[in-house]
């Protein structure tokens, strides 16, 4: 039961994305959201990074269209994720693809990126599996947060305000591999924390970043290729 398995193996990680979902329908309540707006967000763009820099950036500077251009700059990682997963929609239909990528977030690609390293015939269910529970624990976890938002004076007397560095800290996590990560990452984390003390808008700081963390990945075998030739 490949689906099954891919529920109950991505249970830990939603506890984490139901904690830091909460506290984003709380932030998103303070700001002036409505709750069924949040659980519609929630539930058609599903991705919690971009929601939370999206509803940032309207509250700074109450403009719409650059609240959802920094939600889609920071969403472009989303390209090389789905491009990630075209091995496991080989033979599997278009709706059911389209379906598998609108589930798909961080948690529960990098769970099934790090199961199928380990064993080959993880694939398409297992995807979806733990993706319909992200999906449904992310709208419940932030429309709750939402609806009762406005009750509570303040997130960080609540110990909330960390969750959302605390989840992405988890995710880390899960998506490490082996000491080959250690340059990329800090190259990301360099760059990101360097651009947004410049004053670059948070979303296009982290997109600036993994990229170049990303070519740094990509760089890496070709540079130990060439020095062991070289020896």
């Amino acid at each position: 039961m490949p689906m099954k398995n891919g529920m109950i193996n991505i249970i830990p990680l939603a506890v984490g994305a139901a904690i830091y979902g909460f506290a984003f329908g709380v932030l998103a309540a303070q700001l002036g959201f409505p709750w069924w707006g949040v659980a519609l967000m929630s539930g058609l763009v599903h991705a919690g990074s971009s929601q939370i820099v999206a509803v940032e950036r309207f509250a700074t500077d109450g403009f719409l269209a650059g609240a959802v251009f920094a939600g889609l700059a920071l969403n472009l990682r989303y390209l090389g994720i789905i491009a990630s997963l075209a091995p496991l929609f080989e033979n599997i239909s278009l709706p059911k693809r389209l379906l598998a990528i609108h589930i798909t977030g961080d948690e529960n690609w990098a769970l099934t990126m790090a199961k199928r390293a380990k064993n080959t015939n993880v694939g398409y269910a297992f995807l979806v599996g733990s993706g319909l529970v992200m999906i449904l624990t992310w709208v419940s976890s932030t429309t709750l947060g939402a609806f009762i938002g406005n009750s509570i004076p303040n997130l960080a007397d609540y110990g909330l305000g960390f969750a959302f560095t605390a989840a992405f800290i988890a995710m880390g996590r899960a998506m490490w591999r082996s000491k080959n990560d250690v340059v990329p990452w800090l190259v990301t984390f360099g760059i990101t924390i360097l651009l947004t003390k410049l004053n670059m808008a948070s979303a296009f700081a982290i997109l600036v970043g993994s990229l170049s963390g990303l070519i740094i990945y990509i760089l890496i075998p070709t540079i130990n290729k060439v020095e062991k030739n070289d020896k």
